[in-house]
């Protein structure tokens, strides 16, 4: 089983932390929660508290196999300011791991130094980052997925799972969380 990790900042954005790790769960991967300076519950955004699993700290690195950044302008901020976050991300890039990030955090790898040509983000999120700011829901770009907001954060994660899983696992997921029915919307 694949393990991925979401780190859960303070300022986090609600619905994409819970529709990153839902569709990623309903994937069959090892979604790791963790909270920046321990496990227990951290506020959102919007003042919903969601619980972290473990401490970053107590997280083994070594068995990664991808990151991922929900958004929340605070949450994104105080990921950027974390050196360890920063740290993971630069090292599973490095080693072609799958690093994603929706909303404001394409900043957080842009601080990290991995985030060039295409991208999406939050619209304003782009100014200082250095890429190509798409207006979709979700950029593709090498090992690395963007993602552009709360709306679209079912989609990033079916991307995310499609990526780690297949297309078999995408293909069920589609259809069983009714993204067709959206095409009629």
């Amino acid at each position: 089983m694949k393990n991925v990790l979401v780190p859960l900042a303070q300022g986090f954005e609600e619905a994409e932390f819970i529709g990153i790790v839902d569709v990623l769960r309903r994937a069959g991967l090892n979604v790791i929660i963790a909270g920046l300076d321990s496990a227990g519950n951290v506020k959102g955004a919007n003042n919903v508290e969601m619980r972290a699993d473990v401490a970053l700290k107590d997280v083994d690195v070594s068995s990664l196999d991808s990151i991922v950044l929900p958004g929340g302008y605070d949450g994104a901020d105080n990921l950027a300011n974390n050196a360890n976050i920063l740290s993971i991300i630069k090292d599973l890039h490095t080693k072609g791991k799958l690093v994603a990030a929706i909303c404001a955090s394409p900043m957080v790898l842009n601080k990290a130094g991995v985030l060039s040509g295409d991208f999406t983000c939050y619209p304003g999120c782009e100014a200082g980052i250095n890429g190509n700011r798409l207006n979709v829901p979700v950029v593709e770009n090498g090992n690395i997925i963007t993602s552009a907001g709360p709306a679209t954060a079912i989609l990033f994660g079916l991307a995310i799972a499609k990526k780690l899983c297949g297309e078999e696992t995408y293909n069920a997921l589609y259809n069983g969380l009714l993204l067709p029915l959206t095409k009629s919307a």
